[in-house]
């Protein structure tokens, strides 16, 4: 995209970057890093940026659009209120308002944000799921018989990896319990118990609204594990730079897969897509066994896109520089507000 737009980024208000890294440390970057390289980036390639704090008021957002006359809005909102549930709810203002924004529709955003929904809409498609339960607040935790250790419990609507640590795995039903109770008081919603499947943890990124463009397979790999710990996605391993440099965790291109099965996962990531009706940009998360199961686990819309992150470094595998990605996913936004006569 070449045009110079007006470019509205939405982000949170405690996120709002600064105009220089000089001076931060590397644990102060991670917090906004996403933040200051989409609105640097943006800046970079010739867009007019201007950047609009939220988070318990819409009138910001109209307020810009109507008096700045934006051409788009990059929408890096993950929750509002305080409610990641909310973020569904903005992109829907956004639609009200028809202006053009990037990421995924309001639809989109709520089917995959119930794990459980999302899951059982999958199976019903026979894509593999692994088997779950769903622990609502403040009801008597009963495991069902059908649903055998070990599992692995997390929030039922938080992603990035919120509440899930080595305690998450769980292999009697004392520990279930305590671990169903942990979601409930600390992270604030109800919990999921689902089986769990030894295998790599692959990253699938996609782009597009009709016509869906699966960048290369990407691989978490936990490196020099800790004796007795299990090789899953806590949030210490996803979030905390030392324990990753020091445990050598790292993430790249998937490799010794298959052809065929490579193809298999290309084209279930497709179903997925349109069985929840992502657009935009999405990543799909897999564990794939030892037999070649590639086990869904969840989907995630508008995914983290800071340069260095997994889809990033996928997209640029596939041949797309991080201005391009975001070009790109700019002229998603818009392709789609133009099908839909908002324009």
């Amino acid at each position: 995209m070449k045009k110079k737009l007006r470019v509205l980024v939405l982000l949170h208000p405690d996120l709002i970057p600064p105009d220089s890294l000089k001076g931060y440390s590397e644990k102060e970057i991670n917090v906004w890093k996403t933040e200051y390289d989409v609105v640097s980036t943006l800046r970079g390639s010739g867009h007019d940026v201007r950047v609009v704090g939220v988070q318990h008021e819409l009138k910001p957002i109209r307020d810009e659009i109507e008096g700045w006359k934006a051409d788009v809005v990059f929408n890096l909102l993950e929750q509002f209120h305080g409610e990641t549930a909310y973020d569904q709810n903005v992109a829907s203002y956004l639609e009200l308002l028809r202006i053009p924004y990037t990421g995924c529709n309001p639809r989109g955003l709520m089917l995959a944000r119930g794990k459980a929904l999302s899951k059982k809409l999958l199976s019903y498609h026979r894509i593999p799921v692994p088997a779950f339960a769903v622990f609502p607040m403040r009801r008597k935790i009963r495991r069902p018989a059908r649903l055998s250790f070990p599992l692995i419990v997390k929030s039922l609507t938080e992603d990035s990896s919120v509440g899930i640590a080595q305690a998450s795995l769980v292999d009697n039903d004392e520990k279930l319990a305590e671990r169903v109770n942990f979601i409930h008081d600390r992270v604030g919603t109800d919990a999921i118990a689902e089986q769990y499947i030894d295998g790599r943890e692959l990253y699938v990124a996609v782009l597009g609204n009709d016509r869906l463009r699966v960048l290369p397979i990407w691989e978490l790999e936990f490196g020099d594990a800790a004796p007795g710990k299990a090789r899953i996605a806590t949030e210490r391993v996803k979030h905390d730079i030392e324990y990753q440099e020091r445990r050598g965790i790292l993430q790249g291109p998937a490799e010794d897969i298959a052809p065929e099965l490579r193809s298999r996962i290309r084209q279930t990531v497709k179903r997925i897509c349109r069985t929840l009706e992502l657009d935009g940009y999405a990543r799909i998360d897999f564990r794939l066994t030892a037999e070649g199961v590639p086990f869904f686990l969840e989907a995630n819309p508008n995914p983290e896109i800071a340069q260095i992150e997994e889809f990033a470094s996928s997209a640029a595998e596939d041949g797309l520089t991080y201005p391009d990605l975001l070009n790109k996913i700019l002229a998603l936004g818009i392709s789609r507000a133009r099908a839909r006569g908002a324009e």
